[in-house]
Parts: structure tokens; C-alpha cells; sequence
């Protein structure tokens, strides 16, 4: 009896794998092992970094409160106390926003943050 090898099987993995690989440099995208070193790689990175944007993000967000705060007068940390004295819960995406797109709106939290210190 005849060995099966199971080509069609073996050889769809292959193509999935060489197809995640395009893009890559060299023997990257067209070797299989060095193909799917890569890929395997590289699904461990998206995976950590869909976490990491988030923190990123965050950090991004906190640069562009202080320094709106600053030509207000306040330091992120005392503008971020004043609104919370103040009653105001408005996170710091929507904070950033307002800081970069609306700024008669910030400078009057500003103020708001100013007052309740």
C-alpha cells in the first residue's frame, strides 16, 4: 500500500503562510521557513502592540493636555486636579481633542480648573 503524503493539505499551509509572508525582503517572502519565522514573528508583535497603542496613545494624549495647560498657566497635573475638584469628568482623549480642535472650549475648563483650585 502506498504512502499518503497528503499534498494538498501540506501544500495550502504553505501558500497561507508565503501569502501572510509578502512584503517581506529576500528569502522572507519566498522560502517557507524563513516565511514563516517571520510570520510567526510578526503575529506576536501585533498582538503585543495592539496592547502597547493603547498606552502610547494615552501618553499622546497626556503631551497635548500640558501643553495647552501651559498657555493656560497650569501644569497637567494641577489642570487634571482642578477639574476633578471641579465635578468635570471628561476623559483624556476627549480632553486632547478639545485641546487641539476647540480651544475656546479648553480655556474654559481651564478657567473652571483655575477657579476650584
Amino acid at each position: 500500500m502506498p504512502r499518503a503524503t497528503n499534498n494538498v493539505a501540506s501544500r495550502e499551509r504553505r501558500k497561507k503562510v508565503l501569502k501572510a509572508a509578502r512584503g517581506q525582503f529576500g528569502g522572507r517572502h519566498r522560502l517557507f521557513r524563513s516565511a514563516q519565522e517571520s510570520v510567526n514573528k510578526g503575529m506576536a508583535y501585533s498582538y503585543r502592540d495592539r496592547r502597547v497603542k493603547k498606552r502610547t496613545f494615552r501618553g499622546l494624549w497626556i503631551v497635548r493636555i500640558n501643553a495647552a495647560a501651559r498657555l493656560h498657566g497650569l501644569s497637567y497635573s494641577r489642570m487634571m486636579d482642578g477639574l476633578r475638584k471641579a465635578g468635570i469628568t471628561l476623559d483624556r482623549k476627549v480632553l486632547a481633542d478639545l485641546a487641539v480642535s476647540d480651544e475656546g472650549a479648553f480655556s474654559t475648563l481651564a478657567e473652571r480648573a483655575k477657579q476650584s483650585l
